[in-house]
């Protein structure tokens, strides 16, 4: 297992050890221990699965108060994952990262607490899996504009399908500061 960093802090890549034959392939895609010795110390409360069409964008979303550190997988197909840092006085606020993660190289996305996180499908579809680090709050649900100028997100597709929810979410500048996420430690 190996992690590899971005330029935001904490945001880093896993990219598993994976063992195969002809028969398939095995790896490990989460281990406490290891994981723990990459720096990462996650406590799973709670996984969730998607499975999403070609061109379908979901995100920029975060929970706050209650926030939420995720570890990104694809089981099927390949997305674009991007992460941006919204806490208050932290030095790359409404800066992004993005990975591409797919089924075909196992890689694995950690994003802390206090980044907003989204996603967008490249393949026909993707099953996409997430473990959380707390449990989903609808009254912490939150979102960022996945277009936001400020932010200027580079996304491989122009014209993404959106849910309601995520056409109409503010842009971060809009976001009152009591409703972002603050830097700790």
């Amino acid at each position: 297992m190996r992690r590899v960093d971005t330029d935001l802090p904490g945001v880093c890549m896993i990219e598993p050890a994976v063992h195969g034959d002809s028969r398939g392939y095995f790896y490990e895609s989460f281990h406490a221990g290891k994981f723990a010795d990459l720096g990462i110390d996650l406590a799973i409360v709670q996984t969730n699965v998607s499975r999403s069409a070609q061109g379908v964008l979901r995100g920029l979303h975060y929970q706050w108060p209650h926030p939420q550190a995720k570890l990104i997988s694809v089981l099927e197909g390949e997305v674009y994952d991007v992460a941006v840092d919204i806490r208050r006085g932290s030095p790359t606020f409404g800066r992004w990262t993005a990975a591409v993660l797919s089924a075909d190289n196992k890689r694995h996305f950690w994003i802390p607490e206090g980044y907003a996180h989204g996603f967008c499908v490249l393949s026909e579809h993707a099953t996409f899996m997430y473990h959380c680090s707390a449990l989903y709050d609808r009254a912490a649900d939150a979102a960022v504009r996945w277009n936001d100028g400020d932010i200027a997100i580079d996304w491989p597709i122009s014209a993404p399908l959106l849910s309601d929810k995520d056409a109409r979410a503010p842009f971060l500048a809009d976001i009152p500061p009591e409703r972002l996420p603050e830097v700790r430690g």
